[in-house]
């Protein structure tokens, strides 16, 4: 084994083995409950995603609840983006030193570490977009023009993954389209990898395209109120803050070194493209992120040659920035309980609600993400009380409706047996389950007041929890006998895609 791949291995290994520790604390996350859910009901699409991280967190839970088993996922994909890095970072020249600090650069930016850490369509782009970032790195400088055909592949499961990769790709063929070196893209293999991309992401497309795109109507949602929309400084400043503050200095300077380099130039002109793209459509800033492992491993070579002939300097230029980034770690990693978490906050002055990407999830205390994993267990077992609760002949035709697809989702996780509809997402197109809604126990609703839509209404309990996120907190359920208009017929008006 060569000594490259020997370090790639054992930075994998690390960082597979912190995450394996440091993830799975607090609790399921809403998004995971609502990917575990969805992989449930496996399609060749969802409408807010492709098919891919849903099935692999369903897989997780196959056979029992496990949060250790789920986050492992993002753990494997974590560890196989830091061995891409080190090996992405001897393709450009790096010797031992840089192998090593692109690593440590790797692990300790905030964004990528959190990344890791929970179930996201982000998870699979930590290893994908450096691993095709590598392989073009190769056909740059010489290689099998075959190796065309393994990018196609990597493209079309990042596809499945998350949509956004196609921005990366654009941004990849335009930085080689605008080098000297743009004969590799002008050949049969380039066209038979754009096949290949184009024939795993069409069982998808072909889902889009049979349910009207809802993934476009999403987006707009997201673009006209539902995400914060940030102009291009402080989408920049925003860049600079989860890669790390002072630890984005190791990017900023890979980001120099590549365009001085004329072999290597396409890469800078890709994070250009990319991150123009982004601000214009308003992207949230983490959606180019997974770029900066392949930045990271450009900066640790570019460092590594600066410091050549003063290698004194070598443990400062991996020293600070590390120590720099050693604060925000409990910001992306759960490893501190709810209190030490706030008297952390306090001692470092860290903005809690920074880096929030959607007005109203600042929860106070704890960052959106974090209260986001607390408080579902008790919100379904709530749920599932009043359900029991109901008379047996209103409790058989009895269904719940949420506001939310995480609450949805936490009733069919930890409560399986209630029946839960909602209009929020993929569970509108799953529809009222046959229900007419006679019975309905209406999470986070009203019944319909203002449109007296029920014979009779009451509130039967209201949720509560310390940590969870604000507006999960104080919810009431009612219970609504008696509804005026078929459930079917008002399930138009309930549709949400945000």
């Amino acid at each position: 084994m060569s000594s490259v791949r020997r370090t790639a291995l054992i930075a994998a290994a690390v960082v597979f083995a912190i995450h394996l520790v440091a993830n799975p604390h607090y609790g399921f996350f809403r998004d995971e409950l609502y990917f575990i859910i969805c992989g449930m009901h496996p399609q060749l699409g969802y409408v807010d995603q492709p098919p891919v991280v849903p099935l692999l967190a369903a897989f997780t839970q196959l056979f029992g609840h496990s949060l250790v088993l789920l986050r492992a996922v993002p753990a494997l994909f974590a560890a196989g983006g830091a061995y891409v890095t080190v090996m992405l970072a001897a393709e450009l020249g790096g010797g031992p030193f840089a192998q090593v600090f692109a690593a440590i650069a790797f692990l300790s930016a905030p964004v990528l570490l959190s990344f890791g850490m929970k179930v996201s369509t982000d998870e699979v782009g930590l290893w994908t977009w450096p691993l095709m970032v590598l392989l073009a790195v190769r056909l740059i400088k010489g290689a099998d023009p075959r190796t065309w055909l393994v990018l196609g592949a990597v493209a079309g499961l990042s596809f499945e993954s998350k949509y956004s990769v196609l921005f990366f790709l654009a941004a990849l063929v335009g930085g080689l389209l605008l080098v000297p070196q743009r004969s590799i893209v002008l050949n049969r293999w380039f066209a038979a990898a754009c096949g290949i991309a184009l024939l795993i992401a069409l069982p998808n497309f072909i889902w889009q395209a049979q349910n009207g795109f809802p993934m476009i109507e999403l987006l707009r949602a997201g673009q006209n109120g539902k995400n914060e929309i940030a102009g291009p400084g402080l989408f920049l400043l925003q860049e600079l803050l989860i890669t790390g503050g002072v630890l984005s200095l190791v990017w900023i300077a890979g980001l120099a070194w590549l365009c001085a380099n004329a072999r290597f130039r396409f890469l800078a002109f890709t994070y250009v493209l990319l991150i123009a793209m982004m601000i214009v459509l308003h992207g949230k800033h983490y959606y180019p992120a997974n770029i900066y492992p392949a930045l990271f491993a450009a900066g640790a070579v570019a460092v590594e040659g600066w410091t050549s002939h003063v290698r004194v300097l070598r443990p400062i230029a991996v020293a600070v920035p590390v120590l720099f980034a050693i604060p925000l770690v409990p910001l992306a990693l759960p490893v501190l309980s709810e209190t030490q978490f706030v008297a952390w906050v306090k001692a470092f002055h860290l903005p809690v609600g920074a880096g929030e990407t959607e007005p109203g999830r600042d929860s106070g205390s704890l960052p959106g993400d974090w209260a986001d994993m607390h408080g579902w267990e008790n919100f379904a077992a709530t749920v599932q009380r009043v359900y029991a609760a109901l008379p047996a002949d209103q409790r058989a035709k009895a269904v719940a409706k949420t506001s939310n697809y995480g609450e949805a989702a936490a009733i069919a996780f930890f409560a399986p047996g209630v029946p839960v509809i909602s209009g929020h997402n993929q569970y509108y197109l799953w529809g009222t389950r046959g229900y007419d809604g006679d019975v309905l126990i209406d999470v986070h609703g009203d019944c319909g007041a203002s449109l007296h839509l029920f014979r009779a209404t009451r509130l039967a309990a209201t949720i509560r929890d310390r940590w969870a996120i604000h507006y999960e907190n104080n919810v009431p359920v009612m219970v609504c006998t008696g509804i005026k208009q078929p459930l079917q017929a008002l399930w138009p008006g309930v549709k949400d895609y945000e």
